[in-house]
């Protein structure tokens, strides 16, 4: 096992060491280790996928944080093709929720969204991929009508 240093800001601490408390963890490091697993494990599923998606990407961020805004428009706009629609909402007097519709490439996506929930000063963020099925051959369905 290996030793680390990791600056968390004072609100996750005590969300951490609430749920450690509520789960009867012995130290922050156990709950820590455990989060982190959880974490990866959802990563890994969540990459597992491919082909085309839609997607919806929410991040909380820290709207004062230093060109964070002017950074998270670039990027958007350096993606165009990926992001459909995006919902602003101001939360507090510091922070505020996005929601973006995604759609494209499952891998592009993701790396899109990984991208967006790393940038400095955005406090937490979670996308969510639900495969569209474009790409692969339409099942025959037997119905009275076509579709165009």
């Amino acid at each position: 096992m290996q030793r680390i240093t990791i600056t968390i800001e004072d609100d996750l601490l005590a969300e951490i060491d609430a749920a450690a408390e509520a789960r009867g963890y012995q130290n922050r490091s156990e709950i820590i280790r455990d989060l982190a697993r959880a974490g990866l494990q959802q990563s890994t599923e969540d990459t597992a996928q491919t082909g085309q998606c839609v997607a919806g990407l929410v991040y909380v961020y820290d709207h004062a944080a230093r060109d964070l805004s002017k950074r998270l428009v670039q990027e958007f706009h350096g993606h165009h093709d990926l992001a459909l629609a995006t919902l602003h909402v101001h939360l507090d007097d510091n922070n505020c929720m996005e929601m973006t519709a995604l759609k494209g490439s499952a891998d592009e996506v993701k790396h899109f969204a990984d991208h967006i929930i790393a940038e400095r000063g955005v406090r937490y963020g979670r996308v969510v991929m639900i495969p569209t099925g474009e790409g692969r051959p339409a099942k025959a369905r037997k119905h009275g009508h076509r579709h165009g």
